[in-house]
């Protein structure tokens, strides 16, 4: 792609990256963001006096393409890195799993079956070709490994809690990569596992990354919604917008969820569309809790009870400095579901009555009085199930629109979404692109 005019629909992450590695080809960059300031999945948003991200983020020190870009705008040598633990909320109790000892204490599971938990990550962590995995059941290959104790105590409400009732359809490529995520957290020092955060949250990153575009000539037109990409007279891409303007680039690169860059796409062929179309994909639903107290020392809770109705519990100030948050606590209470999921038509007070509600049974001495704050935010198209095969029904990232491309987080084949995979996406795939 020798385009000398480029248009990016989405400022989030990914737009963000395909915008700077254009802009530093030398090619003039217009970045398109319906909301009123980018970010996308990473933006933030005022908690009373508080501002921090609205969904939450964590930096592994594994994760060398995020490092990478805040080397570039000049954050990586403020990143905090933190040890942090784990608990498991089962029965009704609180367990810590943060260390051999604490494992070998956990209830419920006999020697035999924490020996068969400790070999499926040590398993997992150990596969280079994860391309095979695609062709198994996520349950059938935990349930070899695992046992079926281990995998309907364990693993099974763990997989209903991440991807609802989708974890039928879903390949063992998934925990996988959730696997080699989490134990790349794990291979420094004594195997403790230490995530990073940037002072000021992901506010500041997007601040600096924004600079760090304009710098660089990228123009960034926010509030500004893309209402269709069609070919001109000399199959040029044209970006529409409902304000009524058009603008005419040598290439444009969508980076919205695969459904919605298909209606923008105009002149795709039927088959390209249904293929963007079957794409599945889970939203997310996140509520975050002021506190005035803290609730535990886990940086995350993982949920097996299947009556509380969020993910997990990730208490953000036992990994973040508490002064970030004006010495106050911050929890997130997530629930991913499918984007038809009736709860997406709930109200934002109808789900922190649902929520809070089944917060305080798990942590019953929490009041009223005790939350300063409760905000819900969500998003219908967060994650893709990696289906069986998942990587090979995947529609190339050139569509059959001249200059017109598709780019976003359902390339992410041998990961989980993070801001990492995000961003090796956008690099990997623009190589792609600009070598043709």
């Amino acid at each position: 792609m020798e385009a000398e005019k480029c248009g990016i629909i989405g400022g989030g992450i990914m737009g963000m990256t395909l915008a700077l590695r254009l802009a530093q080809q030398g090619k003039k960059v217009t970045l398109y963001e319906a909301a009123p300031a980018l970010g996308g999945l990473v933006s933030s948003w005022k908690m009373n006096d508080v501002e921090w991200d609205k969904f939450y983020h964590v930096i592994l020190l594994s994760d060398f393409n995020t490092r990478g870009i805040l080397k570039e705008i000049g954050l990586e040598d403020e990143i905090e890195w933190v040890e942090t633990k784990t608990g498991f909320y089962m029965n009704g109790k609180l367990y810590s799993m943060s260390d051999t000892i604490e494992f070998l204490k956990f209830p419920t599971l006999n020697l035999i079956d924490k020996f068969r938990l400790g070999l499926t990550i040590l398993v997992a962590s150990r596969i280079k070709n994860w391309k095979r995995l695609e062709k198994i059941p996520v349950t059938d290959w935990l349930k070899k490994w695992s046992g079926k104790n281990t995998f309907n105590k364990i693993w099974l409400p763990l997989l209903r809690a991440k991807l609802g009732e989708s974890y039928t359809k879903t390949s063992a490529v998934f925990i996988w990569a959730t696997i080699q995520r989490l134990y790349g957290a794990r291979k420094s020092g004594l195997k403790k596992e230490m995530f990073g955060y940037v002072p000021g949250g992901y506010k500041r990153v997007v601040e600096a990354f924004q600079k760090k575009l304009e710098a660089l000539g990228v123009e960034i037109k926010t509030n500004c919604v893309a209402s269709a990409i069609t070919n001109g007279n000399m199959h040029q891409p044209i970006v529409h917008t409902t304000d009524g303007l058009q603008n005419e680039f040598d290439a444009v690169i969508s980076t919205l969820p695969s459904g919605l860059s298909a209606k923008l796409c105009s002149g795709i062929t039927e088959a390209e569309a249904q293929q963007l179309n079957n794409i599945n994909y889970l939203g997310v639903i996140c509520m975050a809790v002021l506190l005035d107290k803290p609730i535990s020392d886990f940086y995350i809770t993982n949920i097996t009870d299947t009556w509380v109705p969020f993910t997990g519990v990730i208490e953000m100030s036992a990994l973040v400095d508490k002064k970030n948050f004006g010495d106050k606590h911050l929890v997130y209470l997530p629930k991913y579901i499918s984007p038809s999921d009736p709860l997406f038509n709930y109200s934002d007070e109808e789900i922190k009555k649902f929520f809070l509600g089944n917060f305080k049974k798990m942590y019953p001495w929490l009041t009223d009085d005790n939350i300063l704050f409760a905000g819900v935010a969500r998003a219908r198209h967060v994650i893709t199930v990696l289906t069986k095969n998942y990587s090979d029904e995947l529609p190339p990232v050139q569509t059959s629109m001249p200059g017109v491309y598709i780019v976003n987080t359902a390339y992410i084949l041998d990961g989980t979404l993070n801001v990492n995979e995000t961003i090796r996406v956008a690099e990997t795939k623009l190589k792609e692109i600009t070598a043709q």
